[in-house]
């Protein structure tokens, strides 16, 4: 039989049929090409789902080993207040031993008084240790090995601490940049040294660095507080490079406004622009934060976000940033696009606050001129 014969026959045979009249023999010779795309569509789409099964089966298996709190040794600087305070709650509550580091002795008394009461048993202690963890690396590495002589090595490191500024950049006096990246960064990076040669002599560590949504994306006002957690970012990627091959995995937080007494200092200077813009992502509870950054660390996620813009905020500027599962990253790559998109209405109306504020702002000294 012929190529075109074999094409024609299911047309010759509804001819027979008697349908002759009703379907045209072109009809029926295009219907069978018109399945082809559909059928391909049909296999695409198999071998898409079956991809994404198969994602979701392995994923488990090259994501880090959860890190157990109880017995742990966790050190938590800032941890007399806020979201310290509270993380520090979150894992004295899963049986972890702690570590407090903050520069106000009567603050972190009563902290220490205030978490004890979630003990889950009679050998759990709470240390702590007053210092400013910004100002001297020879101080905090030595109250880093005073605490590992009496609680033992440390196995999560939640750095906290941190001071922040919300001011024109004009308005911001030229010193206290140069506080904010000591109090911020450096930190953040003198513990996190202190902590280093232990963690990889046993190859196994978490460290934790709480930035904040302004530390993916600068807003008005931010001039002095966006870059000093910017930096954290950059130096969670790079040291994460290092030291994965040693079992140590670092999480990057990123809350959004929390009601925590920092907030309420900030909010003593914070120009009406970026309350307004601040506004639209509303406040969080510290112990809200608190559960999500413990869960995130103990799995070794690089990133934790708090709500669903922060989801965006971190789909969105993930860039070069390591992921610990095929999901995470596969969902970064399908949201990308549409994150995208709505990141554009929010910054147009992020502009629209700031020339509306302008406005009134001009015409308000319009008016007194005139009087």
């Amino acid at each position: 039989m012929s190529a075109s014969s074999a094409w024609a026959w299911p047309g010759r045979q509804l001819q027979e049929e008697g349908w002759s009249s009703a379907i045209p023999d072109w009809l029926l010779f295009g219907s069978w090409w018109l399945l082809v795309p559909v059928i391909m569509l049909l296999v695409v789409a198999a071998f898409i789902v079956a991809f994404v099964l198969l994602l979701y089966m392995v994923s488990p298996l090259i994501s880090p080993k959860p890190l157990k709190l109880n017995g742990a040794h966790v050190v938590v600087t800032g941890g007399s207040s806020g979201i310290g305070k509270c993380i520090a709650i979150e894992c004295y509550k899963q049986g972890a031993f702690i570590t407090l580091v903050a520069r106000d002795e009567n603050k972190l008394v009563q902290a220490k008084k205030e978490i004890e009461k979630y003990a889950i048993n009679d050998k759990q202690v709470v240390l702590c240790i007053s210092v400013d963890v910004s100002r001297d690396y020879g101080q905090v590495e030595s109250v880093i090995k005073q605490a590992q002589e009496k609680l033992g090595p440390v196995d999560m490191l939640v750095n906290c601490a941190g001071i922040s500024v919300a001011a024109k950049f004009e308005e911001v006096e030229v010193d206290r940049f140069k506080r904010l990246m000591e109090v911020n960064y450096l930190g953040s990076v003198y513990p996190t040294r202190a902590v280093m040669n232990t963690m990889k002599e046993r190859r196994v560590g978490r460290i934790v660095f709480v930035s904040s949504q302004a530390g993916q994306v600068g807003l008005f006002g931010y001039t002095a507080y966006s870059p000093s957690k910017f930096a954290l970012r950059g130096l969670a990627e790079a040291l994460q490079m290092e030291v994965k091959p040693y079992n140590i995995y670092l999480t990057v937080v990123y809350p959004p406004d929390t009601d925590t007494p920092g907030l309420a200092e900030e909010n003593k200077t914070k120009p009406l622009e970026t309350k307004m813009i601040s506004e639209t992502s509303g406040i969080c509870q510290p112990e809200q934060v608190a559960k999500i950054v413990v869960k995130d660390a103990v799995q070794g996620n690089f990133n934790s976000s708090v709500g669903p813009d922060g989801y965006m905020l971190s789909a969105l500027t993930c860039g070069m940033s390591p992921v610990t599962s095929i999901t995470e990253g596969l969902q970064q790559i399908v949201t990308m696009g549409l994150f995208r998109t709505i990141a554009l209405f929010y910054l147009g109306s992020f502009d629209s606050i700031v020339r509306r504020c302008m406005m009134q702002r001009e015409q308000s000294k319009s008016a007194d001129k005139s009087e």
